[in-house]
């Protein structure tokens, strides 16, 4: 049996976009939903949730069931001994953030592809093998191949080398963080904001110069189409928390004509993820 391969990989190789969901919850049985809906990928992430990787795993393998979505999880700065694991677990994608330079980037490279590329280290007695049963150097052949690296930029100082970052080898995508990037320069939730769509640009630009794809999570068709046309192919669009959340307010907003009241805490504001 062969290394999974990787649908969003192949899409982008195609020159075709390719659409992410986020999955918060931690019940597998979200992200098999996800996978047996085709969706192209599910956004896990390990730097801001609690869970265990036991956890993510079986969060991962219910995501990879008929027909399946690839997996991205972003691990935490500076995890790069955690990816290797991550990896082995089945994931295809590493989504690296706060990445400051070309040199972090290559680090990344280092830790999440194995030689020649990198030297990230062999087991082969994990899922993405699978269990020890490939030859090995086909194993680290297509290992290498079906899985893709994304670099988050997050501040103006790495926006700025943005296509730098894009150039090193091993680095398939770069991807803009707009959250971090508006609170760490002044202007948090200011989605709209002059900067934002500067940084676009550049980020935009690195890429057309460098051959490489850039993504970035997007709230609104709107924005989509926007990012699209400027030349983005990963696009990480919906949550399971704001699909709960919006499922459960439209069930109160029909009822409360029918009288029935509720002391709703959750219907203050829009989520900042609805808006970026």
């Amino acid at each position: 049996m062969p290394v999974r391969p990787s649908k969003i990989k192949a899409k982008l190789a195609h020159g075709d976009a390719v659409h992410l969901v986020t999955c918060h919850l931690t019940d597998p049985s979200v992200c098999e939903m996800v996978g047996r809906m085709g969706f192209d990928g599910i956004w896990m992430d390990a730097e801001h949730h609690p869970y265990s990787l036991e956890t993510a795993q079986a969060m991962v393998r219910a995501a990879h069931l008929a027909p399946g979505s690839d997996v991205m999880m972003r691990p935490a700065k500076g995890e790069f001994m955690r990816m290797g694991r991550i990896l082995e677990m089945g994931v295809q994608g590493i989504l690296y953030p706060r990445c400051d330079d070309a040199e972090e980037a290559r680090q990344v490279v280092r830790y999440a592809k194995f030689a020649p590329l990198g030297e990230r280290g062999c087991d082969g007695g994990n899922r993405d093998m699978p269990y020890c049963t490939m030859d090995l150097a086909e194993y680290i052949q297509q290992a290498n191949a079906q899985t893709f690296i994304a670099v988050q930029l997050e501040t103006q100082a790495a926006v700025d080398q943005a296509e730098a970052i894009a150039a090193v080898e091993g680095v398939d995508l770069i991807f803009f963080g707009p959250g971090d990037f508006s609170v760490l320069e002044g202007i948090a939730g200011r989605f709209d904001h002059p900067r934002i769509d500067a940084a676009i640009e550049k980020i935009a630009a690195a890429a057309r110069n460098t051959g490489k794809d850039w993504g970035l999570p997007a709230g609104t068709p709107q924005k989509i189409e926007q990012y699209l046309s400027q030349g983005a192919r990963l696009i990480c669009h919906g949550a399971d928390l704001i699909f709960i959340k919006d499922g459960l307010q439209a069930i109160q907003d029909r009822l409360e004509k029918l009288g029935f009241t509720y002391e709703n805490t959750l219907t203050a504001g829009q989520s900042y993820l609805e808006k970026a």
